[in-house]
């Protein structure tokens, strides 16, 4: 394979930077290594339609959309899967000078975030939680909520009034500023062994099948990299701090906050167990489904793709396994 297009994210431009990608391909004769866009800024979901046409060899989401994705009809196999998420990451936010405290005062107001999304699921557990559960077209709650796939008009609708609250990754160069510049509070966070942190806030990086099948060794190069690149990271923080800033084009406050904070994930350890990141998957799938997830209700994947979703290959003991 001479070429590969890989997601630009925090990590990846810095092993980019270093060589660490160009090193771990070069060994399998990729010459070419190509950082992509994955769109998801602009539209929640554009990563899996690269991904379905070849524009990508890897996307990186949650393990929500990530599996709504398979469900859908995507035929993708998890290479990869983070160990459990934080409280932090996701947090439901209103703006700072907004007389809303807590997620209880919510009840009938709006929540806007993306469907398809953490945005959605770390605030159904949340809300739930308090007792004032979000709407579903099939189960009316004490929380409306608006569907808004475009990252920027959410903080918009958000800073303009026209939702009360949303919930997003503020560890995220899209959120961080919305954040750190004081404008938002967060008024709820996922618990600390809620099925959020436990299952469904993981991060995973899923290739199609196909791809898997016919480059398994390019999907190993992908995650070697990975593993020198955090490594290398949590022991020149500062240098690393810089790169991303430099290939992200951010500020370097905004830069720092992204890997240094709880709610970051771009450098988070991964799930070695296969055991462990099918449970997930199973777990965090049975209850959404419980708490009327309409989506999964209809397009849910049964016992059987859920344990040939997670490509036993590339975990602990697998044949391309980097553990």
């Amino acid at each position: 394979m001479p070429s590969i297009n890989l997601p630009i994210e925090d990590w990846t431009v810095v092993a980019y930077a270093k060589g660490f990608l160009q090193e771990a391909y070069a060994r399998i004769g990729t010459t070419d290594v190509r950082l992509v866009d994955p769109g998801t800024t602009q539209l929640s979901g554009s990563e899996a339609a690269l991904l379905d046409r070849g524009g990508l060899a890897l996307a990186q989401r949650m393990m929500y959309p990530a599996t709504i994705h398979k469900a859908n009809g995507i035929d993708a196999s998890i290479v990869w899967l983070s160990t459990r998420s934080s409280p932090a990451r996701t947090p439901v936010l209103a703006l700072a000078d907004s007389p809303i405290q807590t997620v209880a005062d919510l009840k009938g107001k709006t929540l806007g975030s993306s469907r398809v999304s953490c945005g959605w699921t770390s605030p159904t557990e949340i809300l739930d939680d308090a007792g004032v559960p979000l709407d579903t077209p099939k189960q009316p709650g004490a929380v409306r909520f608006t569907n808004i796939m475009n990252t920027v008009a959410t903080t918009n609708a958000l800073l303009s009034g026209r939702i009360e609250a949303t919930a997003t990754h503020i560890g995220t160069a899209d959120n961080a500023a919305l954040w750190t510049s004081g404008q938002v509070k967060a008024i709820g966070h996922s618990p600390d062994n809620g099925v959020y942190v436990n299952d469904a806030g993981r991060v995973s990086y899923f290739a199609m099948r196909e791809f898997a099948e016919q480059h398994p060794r390019a999907i190993q190069a992908f995650l070697q990299a990975r593993e020198r690149t955090i490594a290398w990271a949590r022991e020149n923080q500062e240098e690393a701090v810089e790169l991303v800033a430099k290939g992200r084009r951010l500020p370097i406050d905004i830069a720092r906050f992204t890997l240094t904070d709880p709610s970051s994930f771009s450098f988070i350890n991964g799930e070695p167990s296969a055991p462990a990141a099918v449970a997930a998957v199973k777990g965090f799938q049975a209850w959404y489904l419980a708490h009327g997830d309409e989506i999964l209700a209809d397009h849910h994947l049964t016992d059987a793709q859920l344990e040939t979703f997670v490509d036993r290959r590339f975990f602990r003991g697998g044949e391309y396994s980097v553990y």
